[in-house]
């Protein structure tokens, strides 16, 4: 991999209308053009829950281009090619997804799933909001690896250990 490459990557969950979306707004933030974001469910809602696009839109996230969408879209030959594809909801990490071209590294990196959060509206937010924090602290992780200068064995486990309790630091 080079470091003036850009990186094309896919944030898959199952219903794509929460986590992967906000980690596919967040990365196209902190990724400064270095990085590409996508995201995509194997049995997507078909639309994008409102307590994600509320969310995002107090943080000043543009959601326009927000939609829930099947990971069939982006395992097509005109396709863009994806270099990393990560998992972001544990039924998602556990299904058998598609072969993606290019063989991208991938990890697991599980968050809670805020749609699935009862109770009160502020309750619901504050799992939205965990689910967001969560997101943004190994996204910016991962936007601050060495890419270029790791061997894939090496990157391959700090992207797992990214999707840990507690990562491990960019150094």
């Amino acid at each position: 991999m080079r470091s003036d490459q850009t990186f094309n990557v896919l944030f898959l969950c199952t219903g794509n209308s929460a986590r992967s979306i906000m980690a596919e707004a967040i990365l196209n933030r902190e990724g400064k053009g270095r990085f590409k974001a996508y995201s995509a469910g194997s049995q997507p809602k078909g639309t994008v829950n409102e307590h994600t696009l509320h969310l995002l839109r107090k943080l000043n996230y543009k959601t326009e281009s927000a939609r829930s969408k099947s990971w069939d879209e982006f395992s097509t030959d005109n396709a863009p090619v994806m270099d990393f594809v990560f998992t972001v909801c544990d039924s998602a990490a556990a299904e058998t997804c598609p072969i993606w071209p290019g063989q991208p590294m991938t990890a697991h990196w599980g968050v809670p799933d805020p749609a699935a959060a009862e109770g009160t509206d502020a309750e619901k937010a504050l799992a939205f909001a965990d689910a967001y924090r969560m997101l943004h602290s190994r996204i910016s992780i991962f936007v601050n690896l060495p890419i270029a200068s790791l061997d894939r064995l090496s990157l391959q486990n700090r992207l797992d250990s990214i999707g840990q309790n507690e990562p491990a630091s960019t150094a």
